[in-house]
């Protein structure tokens, strides 16, 4: 079979459909896709609220709580603790298809009716914990989402295994750290990005195996450097002082100095190790994976992001979380011995051939069913007999084909798409979709997007700004009284929620580390993170080492590279723009340059 070109529904560009991608639609039985794959990722991304939580009472015992769905999302919500609960049964709420109805609009009406859960994890796992979304095995934890295996830990996401850290973005394994952006089994690092293996560093990029080191690239198992200079103990130590006590006024300097050091180093065109033949970024122990982000332990799969191990394989556009799963297609949020997942959000726990369901645990065959646990034979949480089922099953297929749903732009929605943008609970500027993919509340409007306006509550702002101590050694615990002034003053696009609070456990691990405090709410805070992680998108480019030097002139190799005197040849596909600073070498270059 060749490979075939076609005309994105959505956004009306090009994209192409492989031999192998057409093995796997066939595999599993559904049609090839409509829409591009980018198109296709930030239409599962409307649909991942994962930083976005409200207060609001829970819809079975009425106490207060924290929901990822707001008060108006028009949906039933019950506390995590009642949700699990075995003394309700979503398939009381069970209705009949409706052949003379759009089979999506039915499945929406549904969704209105039965109890979901506030937020997304599991409740037991969680001591002290509650302000935490898409989380488990936390201790102590407070505004930490998509992470597990934590303690002691605050405003971070995607964190594992860490302990005793603040503001990390991709954290994994580590102690003490603030700040980082993809660092690894790393011990008291400070603005820092994808370093492995390090202690006592700041202002690093791309380090392995360093200590006691400030603002250096590249460097693998150092010591005692400062902007990539070699010193020895005595004289290191002497000029590490210059650096402390830090105030958020050193910061700013620091920062522009190390990024622009940073990019005199070539950077590797890709974050990854342990893999054989991917595409994507941020790959890990993964085998003919392409097109994918965030992958962890995955085999032959594509179009993916946000993978968690172990042995993830045969997964086509599948968005979020894993452990042990294979066959997954247009699917959000679905994991632990899962297979055949197709077009669903949230399946979990021994789950086979879902289609169409949101909310199921640990079903087997079912298909438009929403918040039932341990079934098999379902439609619309309807239970059948299994020759039954499986009439329906051909009939709601058929009619989805000859009575699709329509969306406002016009986009048609047949048998073997993901749900529909428009019908997501979720503000576009409320799901990760913004944060991968940002756009104005003009352009969502336009695009049939609803937005969600950031609520705003009735407080004092009691500290300007202006007026934050600028050194620890300044702050006394009355800071934990204050109501203080984001930076940003909400005049920002990154969720500003205007004023912030120091927690007791926040100022503690400030005054320890001998840090400043932050100018920035938690979410304005995020947003800066997010602007060190690379996107999730690729360009096709040509390695920019020129023989002697870098294309541009300003790094000089260090040894001859295997193409000589002349340009490398080698192209590849990378989350580096063309547009952007840093010097990008094929794994070729660059590993005859740094490792």
């Amino acid at each position: 079979m060749a490979s075939e070109t076609r005309t994105c529904q959505n956004c009306k560009q090009q994209f192409t459909i492989e031999p192998e991608d057409f093995q796997f639609y066939e595999k599993i039985k559904v049609p090839a896709p409509t829409w591009c794959p980018e198109c296709r990722l930030i239409r599962r991304l409307t649909w991942r609220n994962e930083r976005s939580l409200y207060r609001r009472n829970c819809d079975k015992c009425g106490k207060s709580i924290i929901s990822v769905f707001p008060k108006d999302s028009g949906l039933i919500v019950y506390c995590k603790a009642c949700w699990w609960q075995d003394d309700w049964d979503g398939m009381k709420f069970g209705v009949s298809f409706n052949p003379n109805l759009p089979f999506l609009i039915q499945l929406r009406e549904l969704l209105n009716r039965v109890p979901v859960p506030a937020l997304f994890g599991l409740e037991k796992t969680l001591e002290n914990s509650e302000y935490t979304n898409m989380t488990s095995y936390l201790k102590n934890c407070y505004f930490v989402t998509h992470s597990d295996h934590s303690e002691n830990c605050s405003y971070g996401s995607m964190m594992v295994d860490s302990k005793d850290s603040i503001d990390n973005l991709l954290l994994y394994e580590s102690e003490l750290c603030y700040e980082t952006v993809n660092c690894r089994k790393s011990y008291q690092t400070f603005f820092s990005l994808d370093c492995e293996s390090c202690h006592k560093v700041m202002f690093c990029k791309n380090c392995v195996g360093c200590s006691d080191c400030i603002g250096c690239v590249n460097l693998r198992n150092k010591k005692f450097h400062i902007f990539n200079q070699s010193y020895s103990k005595d004289e290191y130590e002497k000029l590490a002082k210059n650096f402390r006590p830090i105030s958020s006024l050193m910061i700013e300097g620091i920062k522009s100095r190390a990024y622009a050091h940073w990019n005199k180093f070539p950077q590797k065109y890709i974050h990854e190790k342990h893999n054989s033949s991917v595409s994507g970024d941020y790959l890990y122990n993964s085998k003919n994976v392409h097109q994918t982000f965030m992958g962890v332990d995955t085999e032959d799969s594509k179009f993916c992001a946000f993978i968690t191990p172990p042995r993830v394989t045969n997964c086509y556009d599948f968005t979020h979380y894993g452990n042990v799963a294979d066959l997954l297609y247009e699917t959000l949020q679905a994991g632990d011995h899962v297979s055949k997942i197709l077009f669903s959000w949230f399946a979990v726990s021994n789950e086979l051939n879902v289609e169409y369901s949101i909310f199921t645990v640990g079903c087997q065959n079912i298909f438009g069913s929403i918040s039932i646990k341990k079934r098999e034979y379902c439609i619309l949480n309807k239970q059948y007999a299994k020759e039954e089922y499986e009439k329906i099953r051909r009939e709601i297929i058929k009619q989805m084909s000859d009575m699709p749903y329509r969306d406002k732009r016009g986009n048609i929605y047949r048998y073997g798409e993901f749900f529909p943008l428009e019908m997501s609970p979720f503000g576009y500027n409320a799901t990760t979709a913004q944060e991968l993919f940002p756009i104005s509340e003009t352009e969502a409007r336009e695009n049939g997007y609803s937005w969600k306006n950031q609520e705003r509550y009735e407080y004092k702002i009691t500290m300007s700004k202006e007026t934050i101590p600028d050194k620890a050694e300044e702050v006394s615990d009355s800071i934990l009284n204050e109501i203080i002034e984001c930076a940003h003053a909400g005049k920002c696009v990154e969720q500003c929620s205007i004023a912030f609070k120091i927690t007791a456990n926040e100022l503690a691990f400030y005054k320890k580390m001998n840090l400043p405090l932050p100018r920035l709410c938690p979410n304005c805070r995020h947003y800066q993170r997010l602007k060190q992680r690379n996107p999730f998108k690729l360009w096709h480019r040509q390695c920019q080492c020129a023989g002697e030097k870098s294309e541009n002139g300003i790094y000089q190799n260090t040894i001859s590279h295997f193409h000589g005197a002349g340009k490398c040849p080698n192209e590849f596909e990378t989350s580096y723009a063309p547009e952007r600073k840093e010097i990008v070498y094929c794994e070729q270059c660059y590993n005859a340059e740094v490792v």
